[in-house]
C-alpha cells in the first residue's frame, strides 16, 4: 500500500505539473514573450514547482535531508538524465549565445550553494542571498532577451478563461503529490534502514523531476529546442535560488559535511560538462546524450552502494 501511495503521489505530481505548465505557457503567450524567455522562466519555474512543494513540506516536517537531497538529486537529474534522455532521442542544433546568460547563472547558483553550505547550515540569512540571486537572475532575462510573438509554443495554449481554472488544478495535484510523495519515503527509507538525505537524492528527485522530463520531450519531439533546454536550465536555477531559498528562509536546515565528498561535486561537476557540451561545439548529439545519462546512473547506483 504504501509504494501504491508513493506511485499516486508521482502521478498527481506529473499531472498537476502538466496543468501548471499548460497555464503559464498560455499566460506567456498572451503576453508575446520568446519561446526561450517562456523556457527559462515560466515553464522551468512551473516545473520546479514539485520541488519547491516537496522541499517545503520535508523541511516542515523536520526531514531536511529529503529536502536538501530532493535540490541536489533534482539538478543531477534535469542535466544526466532529463537532458541526456532528451538529446539521445533526438539531437539538436544549438546556438551557445542564447544559453551564455543562463548558463553562467546556473553556474552560480550551484557555486553559492555550495559556499552557503561550506558552514554546515543553510539559515534566513543564506536563504535571502538565494532569492535576491533569483530576482537578479529574472530582472537581467527579461531584459536581454528578444521579446515576441511565442509562436513555438501556440499549439500548448489553453484559453484565456482556463488559466485560472488550470492553475489551480495543478497547484493542487502539486501540493497533494508532494504530500503523498515525502510521506511514503521517509516511511520507506525507515524500513530499509536507508538514510534520508539517499531517498531524497533518488525516489524524491527522480518523482519531482518527471515534469521536465515529459516537458523537455514533448518540446524536443515538436522541434522547440529553446524550450527543452531553457526548462532545465530555469529549473536547475529556480532548484538553488527560490526552492533552497524559501526552504531555508521558512526552516534553516542542516548541510552535512558529505554533501562535499560526492554529491555536490558531481552537481558542480555535470553543470560543468553540459556548459562544455554547449559552448564547444553547435549540436548535442547520441554521444553527448549517452555520457550524461551514463553520468547520472553512475551518480545513482555510487549513491546506493556507497
Amino acid at each position: 500500500m504504501i509504494y501504491l501511495l508513493l506511485l499516486l503521489g508521482v502521478v498527481f505530481l506529473l499531472i498537476g505539473g502538466d496543468f501548471l505548465v499548460k497555464s503559464s505557457v498560455a499566460l506567456a503567450s498572451k503576453l508575446n514573450v520568446s519561446p526561450f524567455l517562456i523556457g527559462v522562466t515560466v515553464v522551468s519555474f512551473g516545473t520546479s514547482a514539485p520541488e519547491l512543494l516537496v522541499s517545503l513540506n520535508a523541511a516542515i516536517q523536520g526531514n531536511t535531508g529529503i529536502a536538501i537531497g530532493n535540490v541536489i538529486g533534482s539538478n543531477i537529474a534535469n542535466l544526466g538524465l532529463v537532458l541526456g534522455l532528451t538529446v539521445f532521442i533526438r539531437p539538436m542544433l544549438v546556438d551557445s549565445k542564447r544559453f551564455r546568460l543562463s548558463w553562467w547563472a546556473m553556474l552560480l547558483s550551484a557555486l553559492m550553494f555550495i559556499g552557503f553550505s561550506y558552514d554546515g547550515i543553510l539559515d534566513r540569512t543564506d536563504g535571502l542571498f538565494l532569492i535576491a540571486g533569483l530576482l537578479v537572475f529574472v530582472t537581467l532575462t527579461i531584459r536581454y532577451r528578444e521579446l515576441g510573438c511565442a509562436d513555438e509554443v501556440s499549439e500548448d495554449a489553453v484559453k484565456a478563461k482556463m488559466i485560472p481554472v488550470y492553475f489551480l488544478m495543478g497547484a493542487a495535484g502539486l501540493y497533494f503529490g508532494s504530500e503523498l510523495l515525502v510521506d511514503n519515503a521517509v516511511i520507506i527509507a525507515e524500513s530499509f534502514g536507508v538514510s534520508e538525505f539517499i531517498i531524497g537524492i533518488t525516489i524524491v528527485s527522480l518523482g519531482t523531476s518527471l515534469p521536465e522530463l515529459v516537458t523537455s520531450i514533448m518540446a524536443i519531439l515538436k522541434g522547440q529546442s529553446s524550450i527543452s533546454i531553457g526548462n532545465l536550465i530555469g529549473s536547475n536555477i529556480f532548484n538553488v535560488f527560490a526552492v533552497l531559498g524559501i526552504t531555508s528562509i521558512v526552516k534553516p536546515m542542516a548541510a552535512g559535511k558529505f554533501l562535499f565528498r560526492f554529491d555536490l561535486p558531481v552537481m558542480l561537476g555535470i553543470t560543468l560538462l553540459m556548459g562544455l557540451f554547449l559552448f564547444w561545439g553547435k549540436k548535442l548529439s547520441r554521444v553527448e546524450g549517452g555520457l550524461l545519462l551514463s553520468a547520472y546512473l553512475i551518480y545513482v547506483l555510487f549513491s546506493l552502494v556507497a
